[in-house]
C-alpha cells in the first residue's frame, strides 16, 4: 500500500472510530436502562421493623437489608426476573446472629424452570433440597418484611394482567415459596393481587391475614404500602436515596443481644381448661387489634376465618365431648371460624398441622353456630378461653375488638 494510500485508510478509519464507537454506546444503553437505586422504610408505629438497600438493572434485582420479626436477620439478596415478571432465579444469603452457631449462616437457592420451582437451602449442617410444581402462574418469594419481594407481587401481576388485558379488579394469581426457617416444611403457597386502579392495588395470601395495599407510580415502582388492614399494622415507604444498612443491622443486633428479640406482631400462645376429667388445649397465635375494624374488614366476612394469626389455631381433647352440640372425640383438631352478617360458624376440622390459611372443608368434622355477643370493654389481644362452669360444663370464648364468640362445651 502507498504511503499516499495509507495516510487515507487511517483517516478512514479514525473517522469511523469517532462515528462507531458513541453509536454502539448508545445503542447499548438503549438496549440495558440505567440502574435504579432506590430503598424502602419499614415501621410499626415508631420502631424500624425493616431497612433495604436496592438496585434495579433490567431484570435484576440485587438487595441488602435487616429485618427484625422478631429475630434479626441481615440478608444479601440477588433476583433474576423472566420477562413476565416472575422470579427465575434467587439467591439470598442470610445471617441471624440468634441462631445456633452452625445455623447462622444460611444460604438459599432458587430455580424456576418448566413450571417447577427448585429450592435449596443450606447451613453448616446440610443442604435440604426441595422441588414444587408450580403450575402456569408467575412464582414470587415471599419474606415477612422485605417488601422489594413485595414489589415483585405488583411488577408481576401488572405484567400478566398486560399480556391477558384483563381490566382493573380482575384477581391475578401468583405462586409464592418461603425462605426462612419456620417456612421449611410448608409447600409453595398462594397469593392473589387485584388492581384496584391506575395507582392502587391489593394484595392477599397465604401468610397474610387480611389485605394489604399498595400505592404504585405510573410505572412499575412501589411508593408506599400499607398494612392497616391485615394483622400487621406496618407502614412501608420507598427511599430515593439507597440507605445505608450496616450501622442499623449493628445496632439491630446489638439490641437483640441486650434485650432479646423484637416483640411478635402475633405472638404464639396456648390456653388450657379442665372441665371434668377432660384436659382442654388450645393452641394459637394472638393478633393485636390496632384501632382496626375487624369484622367485613381484617376478617372478611362470608370467608373462613384461621381464628387467630400465622400458623392454624390447634385444640386438643383428653376426652370425648361436645362442642356446641357437634361430638368431637379424643383428640387433635384445627378450629377454623365463618363470620358473617348475621353470626359466625365454629368449624372443628380433622386436618391438623397445617399453616392457618390451608383450609380443606373436605375434612371438617362438622361445624356449629356460636353465640355472639359484645365485648365491653373492647379487647385489644386476639384471646381464646376455655372456661369450666361444672364438673360436666364449660365454654370455649373467642374474644377480640368488640366482638366475643361463645360455644358450649359438654363433656361425656
Amino acid at each position: 500500500m502507498t504511503t499516499l494510500c495509507q495516510q487515507a485508510f487511517d483517516k478512514y478509519y479514525r473517522l469511523m472510530k469517532k462515528i462507531a464507537i458513541p453509536f454502539l454506546i448508545s445503542l447499548v444503553s438503549c438496549t440495558n436502562p440505567p440502574a435504579k437505586q432506590y430503598g424502602f422504610l419499614t415501621t410499626l408505629g415508631q420502631d424500624t421493623i425493616s431497612l433495604e438497600n436496592i438496585t434495579r438493572e433490567g431484570n435484576t434485582l440485587t438487595s441488602d437489608e435487616v429485618d427484625r420479626f422478631p429475630r434479626v436477620r441481615i440478608r444479601h439478596t440477588v433476583v433474576n426476573l423472566d420477562d413476565n415478571g416472575s422470579i427465575r432465579h434467587l439467591e439470598m444469603n442470610i445471617y441471624t446472629p440468634s441462631e445456633p452457631a452452625g445455623q447462622r449462616q444460611r444460604t438459599v437457592v432458587a430455580d424456576i424452570a418448566n413450571h417447577t420451582v427448585h429450592l435449596s437451602k443450606t447451613d453448616s449442617t446440610g443442604t435440604v433440597k426441595r422441588d414444587f410444581p408450580a403450575g402456569s402462574s408467575p412464582v414470587v418469594a415471599h419474606v415477612q418484611q422485605m417488601y422489594s419481594m413485595y414489589e415483585l407481587y405488583f411488577v408481576a401481576a401488572l405484567k400478566q394482567a398486560g399480556a391477558s388485558k384483563t381490566g382493573a379488579g380482575t384477581p391475578i394469581e401468583l405462586r409464592q415459596f418461603y425462605i426462612d426457617r419456620e417456612f421449611d416444611r410448608f409447600p409453595l403457597g398462594h397469593a392473589t393481587v387485584k388492581a384496584i386502579d391506575s395507582s392502587k392495588m391489593e394484595v392477599t395470601h397465604d401468610w397474610l391475614s387480611g389485605t394489604g395495599e399498595a400505592t404504585m407510580d405510573s410505572g412499575t415502582n412501589m411508593i408506599s404500602y400499607s398494612g392497616d388492614r391485615t394483622t400487621y399494622k406496618v407502614r412501608v415507604k420507598r427511599l430515593a436515596t439507597p440507605p445505608e444498612i450496616k450501622d442499623v443491622a449493628d445496632r439491630f443486633e446489638a439490641k437483640e443481644k441486650k434485650d432479646g428479640a423484637a416483640n411478635e406482631l402475633s405472638a404464639q400462645d396456648s390456653t388450657r381448661g379442665q372441665i371434668g376429667q377432660s384436659l382442654l388445649t388450645v393452641y394459637y397465635g394472638r393478633p393485636l387489634l390496632r384501632g382496626r375494624t375487624l369484622l367485613g374488614d381484617v376478617i372478611p366476612y362470608d370467608r373462613v376465618w384461621r381464628t387467630g394469626a400465622n400458623a392454624a389455631t390447634h385444640f386438643r381433647t383428653s376426652a370425648p365431648l361436645k362442642i356446641g352440640g357437634l361430638q368431637v372425640p379424643a383428640g387433635t383438631y384445627t378450629l377454623f371460624t365463618a363470620p358473617h352478617t348475621t353470626g359466625v360458624d365454629l368449624i372443628v376440622n380433622k386436618q391438623t398441622g397445617k399453616w392457618g390459611t390451608e383450609y380443606n372443608g373436605a375434612l371438617n368434622l362438622g361445624k356449629v353456630t356460636m353465640v355472639s355477643e359484645v365485648a365491653s370493654p373492647s379487647v385489644e389481644r386476639f384471646t381464646i378461653s376455655v372456661i369450666p362452669v361444672d364438673t360436666r360444663h364449660g365454654k370455649l370464648v373467642l374474644e377480640w375488638g368488640t366482638f366475643r364468640w361463645i360455644a358450649p362445651i359438654e363433656v361425656e
